[in-house]
């Protein structure tokens, strides 16, 4: 869900791309009176501004989601990103969840595996000191496509992160532009930025991190020592 800061609600009226910061947005399609745009330099696909939700909206939409830390299924699904990046973790390595939602079912999975984990959510565990400390890992599962402002998390990852740190971050890549349309990610009101593998080949070569895509709709960020 949407974890970013208070700032970070401030819509971007300008054009500009807010995930790479460099490249004039371009009229992708409309669908249900909803305009998206499209990158041409990150290849990334943004909900126009004026049909995002409301924050209090947000929370409504947020507050209906199941993230029992105990449901099976909804581990199973969280292990795509936890066990890659489990087997990459020095023992005793501490990290963020970033955006772990009211029930922080990806913390207790690491907390199992014997790391130390601090939440950090903006409607639910808004404790801004956390943001003051940096990690060995940042989990970010299912976030990063409801920032109205994602240049400034994955900027705000980077000083987060010691060096040789490890970002991990799941979310749909978006593919087939035939199929946006009636794609489930995009009819979640609460998505308002879609990526592709490339979006993130951009971030890496941005920041110097080392990419991998150990599992579908998800990626591996390590920043340099």
């Amino acid at each position: 869900m949407y974890s970013g800061s208070e700032d970070l609600l401030v819509n971007n009226i300008s054009g500009i791309c807010p995930v790479c910061e460099q490249s004039v947005l371009e009229p992708f399609r409309e669908v249900e009176q909803k305009r998206y745009l499209r990158c041409g330099n990150c290849h990334a696909t943004i909900m126009a501004p004026e049909t995002r939700l409301t924050a209090d909206e947000e929370r409504a939409v947020y507050q209906l989601h199941n993230n029992d830390p105990d449901d099976a299924g909804y581990r199973r699904f969280l292990s795509k990103l936890a066990a890659p990046m489990i087997a990459r973790l020095p023992e005793g390595a501490a990290g963020l969840d970033f955006g772990c939602g009211p029930g922080p079912a990806l913390a207790r999975i690491f907390e199992e595996a014997g790391f130390s984990v601090a939440l950090y959510d903006l409607y639910f565990y808004p404790e801004s000191s956390v943001l003051e400390q940096r990690y060995d890992f940042i989990t970010c599962t299912e976030v990063v496509e409801h920032l109205f402002e994602p240049a400034k998390v994955f900027a705000q990852f980077d000083r987060l992160l010691k060096p040789g740190g490890l970002l991990g971050v799941m979310t749909c890549f978006q593919t087939d532009d035939d199929r946006f349309d009636n794609w489930h990610y995009r009819r979640d009101p609460t998505h308002v930025v879609f990526y592709r593998e490339a979006t993130f080949e951009w971030l890496a070569d941005r920041y110097g991190w080392q990419l991998e895509v150990p599992a579908k709709d998800v990626v591996l960020l390590r920043k340099p020592y």
